[in-house]
Protein backbone atom coordinates (compact mmCIF):
# COMPACT_ATOMS: atom_id res chain seq x y z
CA UNK A 1 0.00 0.00 0.00
CA UNK A 2 2.99 2.45 0.29
CA UNK A 3 2.79 2.80 -3.83
CA UNK A 4 -0.31 3.48 -3.31
CA UNK A 5 0.01 6.50 -0.72
CA UNK A 6 3.00 7.79 -2.76
CA UNK A 7 1.03 7.84 -5.81
CA UNK A 8 -1.69 9.69 -4.19
CA UNK A 9 0.77 12.57 -2.15
CA UNK A 10 2.08 13.11 -5.91
CA UNK A 11 -1.00 13.53 -7.64
CA UNK A 12 -2.08 15.64 -4.94
CA UNK A 13 1.10 18.20 -5.13
CA UNK A 14 0.87 18.19 -9.03
CA UNK A 15 -2.54 18.84 -9.16
CA UNK A 16 -2.11 22.62 -9.18
CA UNK A 17 0.35 22.59 -11.82
CA UNK A 18 -1.83 20.63 -13.73
CA UNK A 19 -4.49 23.00 -13.69
CA UNK A 20 -2.29 25.67 -14.28
CA UNK A 21 -1.21 24.19 -17.24
CA UNK A 22 -4.73 22.91 -19.09
CA UNK A 23 -6.79 25.65 -17.73
CA UNK A 24 -4.64 28.98 -17.80
CA UNK A 25 -6.22 28.68 -14.13
CA UNK A 26 -5.09 30.97 -11.71
CA UNK A 27 -1.36 32.00 -10.71
CA UNK A 28 -1.25 29.14 -8.35
CA UNK A 29 1.49 29.75 -6.52
CA UNK A 30 0.53 33.06 -5.42
CA UNK A 31 -2.95 31.81 -4.58
CA UNK A 32 -1.10 29.40 -2.77
CA UNK A 33 0.64 31.58 -0.67
CA UNK A 34 -2.35 33.74 0.01
CA UNK A 35 -1.15 36.59 -2.11
CA UNK A 36 -3.48 38.50 -3.81
CA UNK A 37 -6.57 36.32 -3.04
CA UNK A 38 -8.67 38.98 -1.20
CA UNK A 39 -8.15 41.50 -4.63
CA UNK A 40 -9.32 38.60 -6.86
CA UNK A 41 -12.00 37.11 -7.25
CA UNK A 42 -12.12 33.81 -9.75
CA UNK A 43 -15.19 32.37 -11.42
CA UNK A 44 -14.37 29.19 -13.08
CA UNK A 45 -17.03 27.70 -15.97
CA UNK A 46 -16.65 25.30 -18.98
CA UNK A 47 -16.33 27.06 -21.71
CA UNK A 48 -15.22 30.31 -23.02
CA UNK A 49 -17.43 33.09 -23.99
CA UNK A 50 -17.87 33.93 -28.25
CA UNK A 51 -18.53 37.85 -28.06
CA UNK A 52 -18.70 39.95 -25.27
CA UNK A 53 -20.81 42.53 -27.74
CA UNK A 54 -24.11 42.08 -26.25
CA UNK A 55 -25.67 42.90 -30.40
CA UNK A 56 -23.85 39.62 -31.27
CA UNK A 57 -24.21 37.02 -28.23
CA UNK A 58 -25.53 34.35 -28.66
CA UNK A 59 -24.72 31.87 -25.82
CA UNK A 60 -24.46 31.93 -21.67
CA UNK A 61 -21.04 32.03 -21.28
CA UNK A 62 -20.87 35.09 -23.20
CA UNK A 63 -23.38 36.60 -20.94
CA UNK A 64 -21.95 35.80 -17.99
CA UNK A 65 -19.01 38.26 -18.52
CA UNK A 66 -21.52 40.82 -20.67
CA UNK A 67 -23.99 41.19 -17.41
CA UNK A 68 -20.88 42.83 -15.14
CA UNK A 69 -19.15 44.61 -18.02
CA UNK A 70 -22.45 46.59 -19.29
CA UNK A 71 -26.05 47.43 -17.79
CA UNK A 72 -29.76 48.19 -19.30
CA UNK A 73 -32.19 50.63 -18.61
CA UNK A 74 -33.24 48.03 -16.24
CA UNK A 75 -32.34 44.60 -14.15
CA UNK A 76 -33.29 41.74 -12.81
CA UNK A 77 -33.32 42.14 -8.96
CA UNK A 78 -30.15 39.72 -8.16
CA UNK A 79 -31.12 36.37 -7.44
CA UNK A 80 -34.85 36.75 -8.37
CA UNK A 81 -36.89 37.66 -11.64
CA UNK A 82 -38.00 40.66 -10.06
CA UNK A 83 -37.48 44.28 -12.51
CA UNK A 84 -35.26 47.08 -10.79
CA UNK A 85 -34.25 50.37 -12.38
CA UNK A 86 -30.43 50.63 -14.08
CA UNK A 87 -29.62 53.20 -15.98
CA UNK A 88 -33.23 54.53 -15.95
CA UNK A 89 -34.00 55.63 -12.82
CA UNK A 90 -38.11 55.93 -13.73
CA UNK A 91 -40.49 55.20 -16.60
CA UNK A 92 -44.18 56.16 -17.33
CA UNK A 93 -46.35 53.93 -19.93
CA UNK A 94 -49.06 55.56 -21.88
CA UNK A 95 -52.90 54.65 -20.92
CA UNK A 96 -52.99 52.89 -24.32
CA UNK A 97 -49.62 51.19 -23.91
CA UNK A 98 -47.79 51.97 -26.55
CA UNK A 99 -45.75 54.93 -25.46
CA UNK A 100 -42.85 53.86 -22.65
CA UNK A 101 -40.88 57.39 -21.65
CA UNK A 102 -37.84 56.27 -19.32
CA UNK A 103 -36.01 59.09 -17.10
CA UNK A 104 -32.12 58.62 -17.32
CA UNK A 105 -29.62 58.91 -14.36
CA UNK A 106 -27.46 61.43 -14.70
CA UNK A 107 -24.06 61.76 -14.17
CA UNK A 108 -22.90 58.62 -15.60
CA UNK A 109 -20.41 57.56 -17.42
CA UNK A 110 -19.06 54.79 -19.67
CA UNK A 111 -15.30 52.66 -18.93
CA UNK A 112 -13.84 55.58 -21.93
CA UNK A 113 -14.91 58.36 -20.29
CA UNK A 114 -17.52 59.35 -22.63
CA UNK A 115 -21.19 60.32 -21.44
CA UNK A 116 -24.21 57.88 -20.62
CA UNK A 117 -27.15 59.78 -22.04
CA UNK A 118 -30.53 59.43 -24.42
CA UNK A 119 -28.67 59.73 -27.53
CA UNK A 120 -26.37 56.54 -26.48
CA UNK A 121 -29.64 53.95 -25.42
CA UNK A 122 -30.85 55.32 -29.24
CA UNK A 123 -27.80 54.72 -30.63
CA UNK A 124 -27.14 50.70 -28.83
CA UNK A 125 -30.61 49.92 -30.14
CA UNK A 126 -30.27 51.71 -33.57
CA UNK A 127 -27.21 49.97 -34.63
CA UNK A 128 -28.47 46.41 -34.12
CA UNK A 129 -31.59 47.18 -36.38
CA UNK A 130 -31.77 47.75 -40.18
CA UNK A 131 -30.76 49.96 -42.11
CA UNK A 132 -27.73 49.37 -40.53
CA UNK A 133 -27.46 45.84 -38.69
CA UNK A 134 -29.58 43.56 -40.58
CA UNK A 135 -28.33 39.46 -40.23
CA UNK A 136 -26.06 39.40 -37.30
CA UNK A 137 -27.67 40.64 -34.58
CA UNK A 138 -29.52 37.69 -33.29
CA UNK A 139 -31.78 39.16 -30.67
CA UNK A 140 -32.66 42.42 -31.93
CA UNK A 141 -35.94 41.73 -33.79
CA UNK A 142 -37.10 39.99 -30.68
CA UNK A 143 -36.27 43.13 -28.41
CA UNK A 144 -36.77 45.67 -30.24
CA UNK A 145 -39.04 44.48 -33.18
CA UNK A 146 -42.24 45.97 -31.72
CA UNK A 147 -40.74 49.93 -31.73
CA UNK A 148 -41.84 51.67 -34.42
CA UNK A 149 -39.71 54.61 -33.50
CA UNK A 150 -37.39 56.09 -30.72
CA UNK A 151 -37.30 59.95 -29.34
CA UNK A 152 -34.93 61.71 -27.59
CA UNK A 153 -36.45 65.01 -25.66
CA UNK A 154 -34.10 65.94 -23.68
CA UNK A 155 -30.48 64.18 -23.04
CA UNK A 156 -31.83 62.36 -20.28
CA UNK A 157 -35.14 61.36 -21.61
CA UNK A 158 -35.79 58.55 -24.10
CA UNK A 159 -39.10 57.54 -25.50
CA UNK A 160 -39.73 54.42 -27.58
CA UNK A 161 -43.33 54.50 -29.60
CA UNK A 162 -44.62 51.45 -30.29
CA UNK A 163 -45.85 49.59 -33.10
CA UNK A 164 -48.89 48.16 -30.75
CA UNK A 165 -49.00 47.82 -26.85
CA UNK A 166 -46.31 44.90 -25.67
CA UNK A 167 -46.22 44.13 -22.13
CA UNK A 168 -42.98 42.03 -21.96
CA UNK A 169 -40.52 45.22 -22.87
CA UNK A 170 -39.66 45.59 -19.87
CA UNK A 171 -38.54 42.06 -19.24
CA UNK A 172 -37.06 42.26 -22.96
CA UNK A 173 -34.55 45.57 -21.33
CA UNK A 174 -33.59 43.80 -18.51
CA UNK A 175 -31.61 40.99 -21.26
CA UNK A 176 -27.78 41.03 -21.21
CA UNK A 177 -28.70 40.04 -25.06
CA UNK A 178 -29.55 42.90 -26.56
CA UNK A 179 -30.62 45.52 -24.53
CA UNK A 180 -27.50 46.54 -22.44
CA UNK A 181 -26.33 50.38 -23.58
CA UNK A 182 -23.20 50.78 -25.49
CA UNK A 183 -20.55 53.22 -25.27
CA UNK A 184 -21.01 54.65 -28.68
CA UNK A 185 -17.63 56.29 -29.24
CA UNK A 186 -15.72 53.31 -28.71
CA UNK A 187 -18.01 50.98 -30.93
CA UNK A 188 -18.07 53.27 -33.36
CA UNK A 189 -13.92 53.41 -33.56
CA UNK A 190 -14.12 49.92 -33.38
CA UNK A 191 -16.85 48.25 -35.40
CA UNK A 192 -16.04 44.63 -35.53
CA UNK A 193 -13.79 44.60 -32.93
CA UNK A 194 -16.03 45.73 -30.34
CA UNK A 195 -16.85 42.42 -29.25
CA UNK A 196 -13.16 41.97 -28.06
CA UNK A 197 -12.62 45.40 -26.46
CA UNK A 198 -16.43 46.39 -24.91
CA UNK A 199 -17.12 49.17 -23.50
CA UNK A 200 -20.16 49.95 -21.22
CA UNK A 201 -21.54 51.55 -17.86
CA UNK A 202 -21.25 48.72 -15.52
CA UNK A 203 -19.49 47.84 -12.03
CA UNK A 204 -16.65 46.02 -13.94
CA UNK A 205 -14.27 47.48 -17.04
CA UNK A 206 -12.84 44.92 -19.31
CA UNK A 207 -9.21 44.53 -19.09
CA UNK A 208 -7.67 41.69 -21.37
CA UNK A 209 -9.03 38.10 -23.39
CA UNK A 210 -6.62 35.14 -23.20
CA UNK A 211 -8.85 33.46 -25.68
CA UNK A 212 -9.73 29.86 -24.89
CA UNK A 213 -8.00 30.67 -21.13
CA UNK A 214 -9.63 34.02 -18.69
CA UNK A 215 -11.03 36.88 -19.12
CA UNK A 216 -10.08 39.80 -16.55
CA UNK A 217 -12.11 42.76 -15.71
CA UNK A 218 -11.07 45.26 -13.29
CA UNK A 219 -13.48 47.53 -10.60
CA UNK A 220 -14.71 50.89 -12.46
CA UNK A 221 -13.72 53.40 -10.03
CA UNK A 222 -16.21 56.11 -11.75
CA UNK A 223 -18.72 53.16 -11.24
CA UNK A 224 -22.54 55.42 -10.55
CA UNK A 225 -23.92 52.63 -8.27
CA UNK A 226 -21.95 50.83 -5.37
CA UNK A 227 -18.55 50.05 -6.10
CA UNK A 228 -17.83 46.12 -6.49
CA UNK A 229 -16.67 44.64 -3.39
CA UNK A 230 -13.27 42.77 -5.23
CA UNK A 231 -11.34 44.63 -7.17
CA UNK A 232 -10.64 42.47 -9.98
CA UNK A 233 -12.84 39.74 -11.62
CA UNK A 234 -11.52 36.71 -13.75
CA UNK A 235 -13.75 34.29 -15.81
CA UNK A 236 -11.65 31.01 -16.17
CA UNK A 237 -11.60 27.75 -18.35
CA UNK A 238 -11.80 24.59 -16.80
CA UNK A 239 -13.61 22.24 -18.98
CA UNK A 240 -13.91 19.20 -17.25
CA UNK A 241 -16.18 19.52 -13.77
CA UNK A 242 -14.36 17.30 -11.74
CA UNK A 243 -11.47 19.23 -11.90
CA UNK A 244 -13.40 22.57 -11.78
CA UNK A 245 -14.51 20.81 -7.80
CA UNK A 246 -10.87 20.18 -7.24
CA UNK A 247 -9.98 23.77 -7.95
CA UNK A 248 -12.30 25.25 -5.40
CA UNK A 249 -11.79 22.61 -2.76
CA UNK A 250 -8.11 23.16 -2.90
CA UNK A 251 -8.96 27.45 -2.82
CA UNK A 252 -7.78 27.56 -6.25
CA UNK A 253 -11.00 29.43 -7.89
CA UNK A 254 -13.66 31.11 -5.67
CA UNK A 255 -16.74 29.89 -7.57
CA UNK A 256 -17.69 27.56 -10.37
CA UNK A 257 -20.89 26.40 -12.12
CA UNK A 258 -21.85 22.94 -14.50
CA UNK A 259 -21.95 21.27 -11.66
CA UNK A 260 -23.55 17.65 -11.47
CA UNK A 261 -24.81 16.06 -9.07
CA UNK A 262 -21.63 14.33 -8.15
CA UNK A 263 -19.62 16.85 -7.94
CA UNK A 264 -22.48 18.76 -6.04
CA UNK A 265 -22.00 15.72 -2.93
CA UNK A 266 -18.24 15.98 -3.28
CA UNK A 267 -18.48 19.32 -2.61
CA UNK A 268 -21.16 19.64 0.29
CA UNK A 269 -18.72 16.88 1.82
CA UNK A 270 -15.97 18.94 1.75
CA UNK A 271 -17.97 22.20 3.34
CA UNK A 272 -18.02 23.98 0.06
CA UNK A 273 -21.39 25.84 0.10
CA UNK A 274 -23.57 24.68 -3.37
CA UNK A 275 -26.20 26.59 -4.64
CA UNK A 276 -29.13 25.70 -6.76
CA UNK A 277 -31.97 27.22 -8.21
CA UNK A 278 -34.66 25.99 -10.84
CA UNK A 279 -33.58 27.43 -14.65
CA UNK A 280 -35.85 29.05 -16.71
CA UNK A 281 -36.05 26.47 -18.99
CA UNK A 282 -39.19 23.39 -20.04
CA UNK A 283 -38.31 19.67 -20.68
CA UNK A 284 -41.30 18.06 -22.22
CA UNK A 285 -42.94 15.23 -24.63
CA UNK A 286 -44.95 17.15 -27.06
CA UNK A 287 -47.37 15.54 -28.76
CA UNK A 288 -48.96 16.61 -32.97
CA UNK A 289 -52.60 17.66 -31.67
CA UNK A 290 -53.84 17.55 -35.32
CA UNK A 291 -53.15 13.79 -35.83
CA UNK A 292 -54.06 10.44 -34.77
CA UNK A 293 -54.02 9.25 -32.16
CA UNK A 294 -53.20 12.51 -29.95
CA UNK A 295 -56.11 14.52 -31.77
CA UNK A 296 -57.81 13.20 -28.87
CA UNK A 297 -56.89 14.69 -25.77
CA UNK A 298 -58.11 11.79 -23.47
CA UNK A 299 -55.09 9.83 -24.99
CA UNK A 300 -52.80 12.84 -24.28
CA UNK A 301 -53.87 12.53 -20.81
CA UNK A 302 -53.22 8.71 -20.66
CA UNK A 303 -50.09 9.14 -21.95
CA UNK A 304 -49.35 11.80 -18.74
CA UNK A 305 -50.73 9.44 -16.08
CA UNK A 306 -48.09 6.34 -17.62
CA UNK A 307 -45.21 8.50 -17.04
CA UNK A 308 -43.62 8.55 -13.77
CA UNK A 309 -41.74 12.23 -13.64
CA UNK A 310 -40.52 11.64 -10.25
CA UNK A 311 -38.54 8.21 -10.94
CA UNK A 312 -37.19 10.62 -13.69
CA UNK A 313 -35.96 13.58 -11.93
CA UNK A 314 -34.38 11.47 -9.37
CA UNK A 315 -33.13 8.26 -11.27
CA UNK A 316 -32.70 9.43 -15.28
CA UNK A 317 -31.46 13.08 -14.25
CA UNK A 318 -29.64 11.85 -11.35
CA UNK A 319 -31.66 14.51 -9.09
CA UNK A 320 -30.21 17.24 -11.14
CA UNK A 321 -33.54 18.84 -12.85
CA UNK A 322 -36.97 19.69 -10.98
CA UNK A 323 -40.58 18.37 -11.81
CA UNK A 324 -42.64 20.44 -13.80
CA UNK A 325 -46.28 20.74 -12.49
CA UNK A 326 -46.81 22.70 -16.03
CA UNK A 327 -45.93 24.89 -18.81
CA UNK A 328 -43.99 27.64 -16.72
CA UNK A 329 -41.18 27.07 -13.97
CA UNK A 330 -40.96 28.15 -10.93
CA UNK A 331 -39.97 32.72 -10.82
CA UNK A 332 -42.22 32.60 -13.93
CA UNK A 333 -45.06 35.18 -13.48
CA UNK A 334 -48.34 33.35 -14.32
CA UNK A 335 -46.95 30.03 -12.04
CA UNK A 336 -49.21 28.64 -9.31
CA UNK A 337 -47.22 26.62 -7.45
CA UNK A 338 -50.47 24.90 -5.97
CA UNK A 339 -51.34 23.54 -9.76
CA UNK A 340 -51.49 19.74 -9.46
CA UNK A 341 -50.08 18.16 -13.03
CA UNK A 342 -51.32 15.16 -13.85
CA UNK A 343 -50.45 12.40 -11.29
CA UNK A 344 -48.29 9.17 -12.53
CA UNK A 345 -51.21 6.26 -12.60
CA UNK A 346 -50.54 3.67 -14.93
CA UNK A 347 -54.09 1.98 -13.77
CA UNK A 348 -55.87 5.24 -14.98
CA UNK A 349 -54.61 5.44 -18.20
CA UNK A 350 -54.83 1.94 -19.29
CA UNK A 351 -58.33 2.22 -18.15
CA UNK A 352 -58.69 5.31 -20.47
CA UNK A 353 -56.87 3.78 -23.17
CA UNK A 354 -59.60 1.32 -23.21
CA UNK A 355 -62.87 3.59 -22.78
CA UNK A 356 -60.92 5.23 -25.86
CA UNK A 357 -60.95 2.29 -28.16
CA UNK A 358 -57.76 1.10 -26.98
CA UNK A 359 -57.86 -1.70 -24.86
CA UNK A 360 -55.25 -3.46 -26.19
CA UNK A 361 -53.26 -0.23 -26.24
CA UNK A 362 -51.15 1.06 -29.54
CA UNK A 363 -48.61 1.95 -31.34
CA UNK A 364 -46.86 5.68 -31.74
CA UNK A 365 -43.63 6.90 -33.09
CA UNK A 366 -41.46 9.23 -30.78
CA UNK A 367 -38.69 11.43 -32.60
CA UNK A 368 -36.16 13.20 -30.97
CA UNK A 369 -32.67 15.05 -31.05
CA UNK A 370 -29.69 12.64 -30.60
CA UNK A 371 -27.54 15.86 -28.80
CA UNK A 372 -27.55 16.63 -25.22
CA UNK A 373 -29.53 20.09 -24.28
CA UNK A 374 -29.35 22.05 -21.36
CA UNK A 375 -33.30 20.95 -19.73
CA UNK A 376 -32.19 17.30 -20.88
CA UNK A 377 -28.46 16.51 -20.16
CA UNK A 378 -28.37 13.01 -20.95
CA UNK A 379 -29.40 13.92 -24.32
CA UNK A 380 -32.92 13.21 -25.99
CA UNK A 381 -32.23 9.11 -27.44
CA UNK A 382 -31.63 8.44 -23.81
CA UNK A 383 -35.19 10.35 -22.19
CA UNK A 384 -36.75 8.92 -25.04
CA UNK A 385 -35.94 5.28 -24.16
CA UNK A 386 -36.52 5.90 -20.50
CA UNK A 387 -40.36 6.98 -21.67
CA UNK A 388 -40.54 4.26 -23.77
CA UNK A 389 -40.23 1.89 -20.81
CA UNK A 390 -42.79 3.53 -18.82
CA UNK A 391 -45.57 3.97 -22.01
CA UNK A 392 -44.68 0.14 -22.55
CA UNK A 393 -46.23 -0.61 -19.09
CA UNK A 394 -49.79 0.69 -19.65
CA UNK A 395 -49.47 -1.22 -23.42
CA UNK A 396 -48.31 1.67 -25.70
CA UNK A 397 -45.69 0.16 -27.97
CA UNK A 398 -43.05 2.98 -28.43
CA UNK A 399 -40.84 3.27 -31.73
CA UNK A 400 -38.03 5.55 -31.44
CA UNK A 401 -36.72 8.29 -34.47
CA UNK A 402 -33.49 9.87 -33.53
CA UNK A 403 -32.11 12.74 -35.57
CA UNK A 404 -29.36 15.47 -35.47
CA UNK A 405 -30.32 18.50 -34.30
CA UNK A 406 -30.46 20.22 -37.41
CA UNK A 407 -32.47 17.33 -38.89
CA UNK A 408 -34.24 17.26 -36.40
CA UNK A 409 -36.04 20.79 -36.23
CA UNK A 410 -37.33 19.85 -40.20
CA UNK A 411 -38.77 16.76 -38.44
CA UNK A 412 -40.95 19.11 -36.61
CA UNK A 413 -42.19 20.91 -39.40
CA UNK A 414 -42.66 17.97 -41.39
CA UNK A 415 -44.93 15.91 -38.22
CA UNK A 416 -42.82 13.21 -38.29
CA UNK A 417 -44.00 10.46 -36.08
CA UNK A 418 -47.10 11.11 -33.54
CA UNK A 419 -44.73 12.91 -30.47
CA UNK A 420 -41.61 14.66 -30.41
CA UNK A 421 -39.09 15.43 -27.40
CA UNK A 422 -38.36 19.07 -26.99
CA UNK A 423 -38.00 21.88 -24.83
CA UNK A 424 -37.82 25.49 -24.19
CA UNK A 425 -35.07 28.18 -22.34
CA UNK A 426 -36.84 31.37 -21.52
CA UNK A 427 -34.97 34.74 -23.58
CA UNK A 428 -36.66 37.10 -21.12
CA UNK A 429 -38.09 35.28 -17.96
CA UNK A 430 -41.67 36.69 -19.47
CA UNK A 431 -44.72 33.63 -19.14
CA UNK A 432 -45.31 35.22 -22.95
CA UNK A 433 -41.94 34.06 -24.23
CA UNK A 434 -43.13 30.39 -22.78
CA UNK A 435 -47.04 30.49 -23.60
CA UNK A 436 -47.73 32.89 -26.48
CA UNK A 437 -44.39 31.61 -28.08
CA UNK A 438 -44.94 28.04 -28.25
CA UNK A 439 -48.83 27.22 -27.66
CA UNK A 440 -50.54 30.67 -29.32
CA UNK A 441 -52.27 29.10 -32.43
CA UNK A 442 -50.57 32.13 -34.32
CA UNK A 443 -47.34 30.53 -34.02
CA UNK A 444 -48.33 27.65 -35.47
CA UNK A 445 -47.34 28.51 -39.42
CA UNK A 446 -43.64 29.54 -38.27
CA UNK A 447 -43.25 26.22 -36.44
CA UNK A 448 -42.49 27.72 -32.82
CA UNK A 449 -45.94 25.92 -32.06
CA UNK A 450 -44.62 22.60 -32.71
CA UNK A 451 -47.87 20.94 -31.10
CA UNK A 452 -49.94 22.59 -33.95
CA UNK A 453 -51.86 22.94 -30.37
CA UNK A 454 -55.66 25.69 -31.03
CA UNK A 455 -57.83 26.86 -28.18
CA UNK A 456 -59.67 29.75 -28.92
CA UNK A 457 -59.77 30.51 -25.46
CA UNK A 458 -56.54 30.39 -24.94
CA UNK A 459 -55.55 32.31 -27.61
CA UNK A 460 -57.64 35.42 -26.42
CA UNK A 461 -56.45 34.94 -22.82
CA UNK A 462 -52.26 35.20 -24.25
CA UNK A 463 -53.63 37.96 -26.60
CA UNK A 464 -54.75 40.15 -24.06
CA UNK A 465 -52.12 39.70 -21.34
CA UNK A 466 -49.44 40.52 -23.97
CA UNK A 467 -51.00 43.83 -24.02
CA UNK A 468 -51.83 44.55 -20.35
CA UNK A 469 -50.11 46.14 -18.33
CA UNK A 470 -50.93 46.22 -14.79
CA UNK A 471 -49.42 43.45 -13.81
CA UNK A 472 -51.73 41.63 -11.18
CA UNK A 473 -54.39 41.37 -14.32
CA UNK A 474 -51.68 39.70 -16.30
CA UNK A 475 -50.95 37.22 -13.54
CA UNK A 476 -54.68 36.48 -13.29
CA UNK A 477 -54.53 35.92 -17.49
CA UNK A 478 -51.77 33.40 -17.33
CA UNK A 479 -52.94 31.82 -14.34
CA UNK A 480 -56.04 30.77 -16.42
CA UNK A 481 -54.81 30.05 -19.64
CA UNK A 482 -52.56 27.87 -17.79
CA UNK A 483 -54.90 25.99 -16.68
CA UNK A 484 -57.05 25.15 -19.44
CA UNK A 485 -53.44 24.11 -21.33
CA UNK A 486 -53.06 21.75 -18.22
CA UNK A 487 -56.36 20.56 -18.96
CA UNK A 488 -55.69 20.43 -22.74
CA UNK A 489 -52.50 18.34 -22.43
CA UNK A 490 -50.92 19.31 -25.48
CA UNK A 491 -47.18 18.58 -23.98
CA UNK A 492 -46.34 15.93 -20.72
CA UNK A 493 -44.54 18.45 -18.81
CA UNK A 494 -41.61 16.92 -17.28
CA UNK A 495 -38.54 18.82 -15.81
CA UNK A 496 -36.81 22.07 -15.67
CA UNK A 497 -33.05 22.12 -15.19
CA UNK A 498 -31.07 23.42 -12.08
CA UNK A 499 -28.98 25.98 -12.04
CA UNK A 500 -26.03 25.02 -9.57
CA UNK A 501 -22.97 26.87 -8.45
CA UNK A 502 -20.63 26.21 -5.56
CA UNK A 503 -18.59 28.76 -4.03
CA UNK A 504 -15.40 28.53 -1.10
CA UNK A 505 -16.88 29.31 2.03
CA UNK A 506 -15.67 32.49 2.42
CA UNK A 507 -17.52 33.62 -0.35
CA UNK A 508 -20.56 35.44 0.64
CA UNK A 509 -23.61 37.77 -1.11
CA UNK A 510 -23.57 35.40 -4.63
CA UNK A 511 -27.29 35.21 -5.41
CA UNK A 512 -27.87 33.01 -8.72
CA UNK A 513 -30.51 33.95 -11.00
CA UNK A 514 -32.58 31.46 -12.87
CA UNK A 515 -31.11 32.53 -15.88
CA UNK A 516 -27.38 30.73 -14.65
CA UNK A 517 -26.29 34.98 -15.19
CA UNK A 518 -24.96 36.26 -11.62
CA UNK A 519 -23.79 39.93 -10.92
CA UNK A 520 -20.48 39.75 -9.01
CA UNK A 521 -19.86 43.20 -7.93
CA UNK A 522 -21.74 42.56 -5.10
CA UNK A 523 -19.73 39.44 -3.65
CA UNK A 524 -17.79 39.69 -0.83
CA UNK A 525 -14.47 37.25 0.69
CA UNK A 526 -14.26 37.42 3.92
CA UNK A 527 -10.73 35.76 5.95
Amino acid sequence: MRWLKLVTLIFLLMLPVFLLGRTGAVPVLGRLAGTGSENTLIYARARDSETLDPALALDEESYKVIANIFEGLVRFKPGTTEIEPCLAKSWRISSDGREWTFYLRRDVKFHDGTPFNAEAVRFSIERQMPPYRQNNTPYASFTFGMIENIVVPDPYTVKFLLKYPYAPLLRNLAMPASAPVVSPAAATALEDDFGNQPVGTGPYRFVRWGKGKRITLKAYQDYWGKPAEIPSLTFKVIKNSRFRSLALKLGLVDIIDGLTMADVRFLENKGCPVLQKPGQDLNYLGFFTDKKPFDNPEIRRAVSMAVDRRQIVLNFFQGAAFEANGPLPPGVMGYNPDLCNLPYDPDGAKEILADNGYPHGLKITIITYENSRPYNPPGGENLAACLQSDLARVGINVAIKVYPWHRYKEALLKEEGNAFLYGWISDNGDPDNFLYALLSSSQIENGLNSARYRNQEVDLLLARAQQETEPLLREQMYRKAVKIICRDTPWVFLNHSKQIAATLPEIKGLKINATGISLLNLVKKEN
